[in-house]
């Protein structure tokens, strides 16, 4: 899958879920996603044995879009948490893109070396907490830039403050505290693709979901997400079908581009 189709995937999907949860398979999850009408996961590096997680994935389903979550681009940053974690290290960007992911997502921001490597290649969404970091990790390859911690940078409202400042260029990804209540304002201000967790269920259902492995119930609730978000996109973009159109026509009517020329 080229990097075209994947950006043009999330865009169908308007949401990433962050694989945060050991105690769920990892391909039943995708497949759970699959039902409920979503084609993507990152799985963060912040579970157990991210990378096998990953290169399974990739194996058994080959047609969805994995990405990579919660990496940290600097070599020493990765070897004193590894010094300290020796059976079960944190892996590296080469190390997830050997894996075959289809996209990176790290909490902070890429390295211009890891952009000369794979801008271009595979999508990268560094996380970003300023405008300064947007508008610098773009200028450098990033395909959209994750907002993080979003609730804690303002939410909803800090999109929707510092968009024109980009001249609603650049897509936003907010991550960290998104939930149902809070994605039709993450819509309404402009926003294309959304982070989130399983905390987009409720905590009783999830609860439920884990404790008896019940990915059928899983399907159901995120088809519940898809539903909003489909519901909300038709009101903000009457004139795009997300599902249908091509990546070149949602960047022409959004505004948004999206580093691929």
């Amino acid at each position: 899958m080229n990097i075209k189709e994947v950006i043009t995937t999330l865009l169908q999907d308007g949401f990433i879920l962050v694989f945060n949860q050991d105690k769920l398979d990892v391909v039943k999850t995708a497949q759970a996603l699959i039902k409920a009408g979503f084609n993507n996961m990152e799985v963060t590096c912040r579970i157990n044995r991210p990378l096998e997680k990953m290169a399974r994935l990739v194996k058994e389903l080959p047609g969805f879009v994995t990405g990579a979550a919660s990496l940290l681009d600097s070599s020493e940053a990765v070897s004193a948490y590894n010094r300290t974690h020796p059976d079960d290290p944190l892996p590296s960007v080469r190390q997830v893109a050997d894996a075959g992911v289809s996209f990176l997502v790290s909490a902070a921001n890429f390295s211009d070396a890891s952009y000369k490597v794979f801008a271009g290649t595979i999508a990268m969404i560094p996380g970003c907490g300023s405008v300064t970091e947007i508008v610098s990790q773009f200028s450098k390859g990033a395909n959209l830039c994750k907002v993080f911690p979003a609730k804690q940078l303002g939410g909803a409202a800090f999109i929707k403050a510092i968009d024109p400042a980009i001249h609603k260029t650049i897509s936003l990804v907010p991550t960290g505290g998104t939930n149902a209540a809070n994605i039709p304002d993450y819509i309404a201000a402009g926003v294309l693709v959304l982070g989130g967790s399983f905390s987009m269920i409720e905590a009783a259902t999830s609860k439920k979901i884990i404790d008896e492995q019940d990915y059928d119930l899983l399907a159901d609730e995120f088809k519940k997400v898809k539903r909003l978000i489909n519901e909300h996109r038709k009101t903000k973009w009457p004139d795009i079908n997300f599902e249908a159109d091509s990546l070149k026509r949602i960047s022409r009517l959004t505004g948004r581009n999206f580093n691929l020329d």
